[in-house]
């Protein structure tokens, strides 16, 4: 068993061999194996995916963005598949801070 406490800041980032699929509105958006699973203090595990491996259109930039000292900058994006639209529900870091 895992515990959220117990992961390190800064995050831990670790490969991954799993076989990562996203479906949204019934839809598969993302399909995967070359994931990697992010782990920090208080976060419940995140998987990051690359975009190269995203369905073409299904990430529109949305506005607005963030900064986390460990990761960097981020860049939002409104995730769409069919008729259902998920806003601000995917992000990157196109340029992560080192480490």
């Amino acid at each position: 068993m895992e515990s959220v406490w117990d992961y390190p800041r800064p995050p831990r980032i670790e490969p991954t061999e799993e076989h990562i699929q996203v479906f949204l509105g019934g839809q598969l958006i993302a399909d995967t194996t070359s994931a990697v699973r992010v782990l920090e203090t208080s976060h419940p595990p995140v998987y990051y995916i690359p975009l190269e491996d995203f369905a073409p259109d299904c990430l529109i930039p949305a506005s607005g963005s963030s900064w986390c000292e460990y990761k960097g900058q981020d860049s939002y994006f409104d995730v769409v598949a069919g008729n259902t639209r998920a806003g601000r529900a995917a992000w990157t870091y196109p340029d992560p801070v080192p480490g």
